[in-house]
């Protein structure tokens, strides 16, 4: 009979959890690999980095010997307490074939005395008759098979990997800001920069300000808007000054000449 194997199944999402946190506190967890694996099936590793699984589906960074290098969540598994280097290789290769076989039942002299007859090609082969011991394992064989005909089947193993879902996209945050007298916009999606900062119109400010409904916002901007229109007129003021200034040493020199 052959001896039975444990199929081992990929890392799952609580595998990958404990496996960050491991290594945000700085340890390299360890991970065997799995038969997907291919030649490597049961040898040890140590996980140095999580990659982004958005970009390849090799996103687990190993370990192995003095390479570096990424597999898939399915070609690893948190190996059992206690598992050896050595004891995980052989975990990862097939058992050998062990077979139980009859001992051969002497013939009575009296038969091998005998001449045989030769069977012809329709005619099935004599079979030895059987010993005592053979009989007796003949009986135990068909008691055991009758206890287990009442026993439920096994349950058939599940499968190791199991569907990815799909990604949802990374956050969108579109800013609107005031500093130095200037409006800006950005945005961002997730870590990656969509649009810098850059300078639109008041007017424009005040329309993207005028479509939230919240009146702590419109009371600031309110005020941003009546303090710039202020110093707005203080400046033009100024220059009307001026400009009055200017037109009259120029009345005077036209009249002069």
């Amino acid at each position: 009979m052959a001896a039975a194997r444990t199929a081992v199944r990929g890392l799952s999402t609580e595998d990958l959890q404990a496996i960050r946190d491991g290594l945000s506190a700085g340890r390299k967890p360890r991970v065997m690999f799995t038969e997907s694996a291919g030649q490597i099936a049961g040898q040890l590793g140590q996980v140095v980095e999580l990659t982004d699984p958005a970009l390849s589906d090799e996103w687990v960074v190993v370990r192995f010997g003095k390479d570096e290098l990424p597999f898939s969540p399915t070609d690893l598994a948190i190996p059992p307490r206690g598992t050896s280097t050595r004891r995980a290789a052989a975990a990862g290769k097939e058992q050998p074939e062990l077979k139980l076989t009859e001992p051969p039942v002497p013939m009575p002299r009296e038969e091998q005395q005998m001449p045989t007859k030769s069977a012809s090609p329709a005619s099935p082969a004599a079979k030895p008759a059987d010993s005592p011991d053979t009989a007796a394992k003949a009986a135990a064989k068909s008691e055991a098979g009758k206890s287990d005909a009442g026993k439920p089947a096994a349950p058939a193993p599940r499968k190791a990997g199991r569907a990815a879902k799909p990604k949802a996209p990374a956050g969108l945050t579109v800013t609107l800001a005031y500093a130095d007298g200037e409006w800006t916009v950005a945005a961002h999606q997730g870590s990656k920069t969509v649009a810098k900062p850059y300078v639109i119109r008041p007017a424009d400010a005040l329309k993207m300000v005028g479509l939230l409904d919240v009146a702590a916002v419109h009371e600031a901007v309110e005020q941003i808007v009546a303090a710039e229109r202020a110093e707005a007129e203080q400046q033009a003021e100024k220059l009307r000054a001026e400009l009055a200034e200017v037109e009259a040493r120029l009345a005077e020199l036209r009249e002069a000449a």
